[in-house]
């Protein structure tokens, strides 16, 4: 057994604010009511993927990760309609990738598998 992403927070200094951002550039919903204060868990309907919920951070904390787009430019144009920050994508084996920020600075990755890449 290998071991996999099972669970992950985004921990952001204004959890409300980081809901609305993600529900607008993701479409993703959450829990209601919230399980614990300061925290909002994305809800998970139909998806085989890890856990993963927006938690109130002690500073600016964060977890770097890549979240799968099929088409990396829109999205990277979409982070900064909504305040955020976009890199230039860059090509690689596995595809494209961009280094993004939310409008709170929270950095995380956007990846568009290449053609081939499993």
């Amino acid at each position: 057994m290998t071991n996999r992403l099972g669970y992950f927070t985004l921990d952001t200094p204004d959890v409300a604010k980081a809901r609305a951002f993600y529900a607008a550039l993701f479409g993703w919903t959450f829990d209601e009511p919230s399980s614990h204060p300061g925290y909002a868990h994305v809800s998970a309907e139909g998806d085989t993927g890890p856990d993963f919920g927006i938690r109130q951070g002690e500073g600016k904390t964060f977890a770097h990760l890549y979240f799968k787009v099929t088409d990396i430019k829109a999205m990277c144009d979409r982070v900064v309609e909504l305040g955020g920050q976009a890199a230039i994508p860059s090509e690689s084996a596995s595809g494209l990738s961009a280094v993004v920020c939310d409008d709170q600075g929270v950095s995380f990755g956007l990846w568009q598998p290449a053609q081939d890449h499993a």
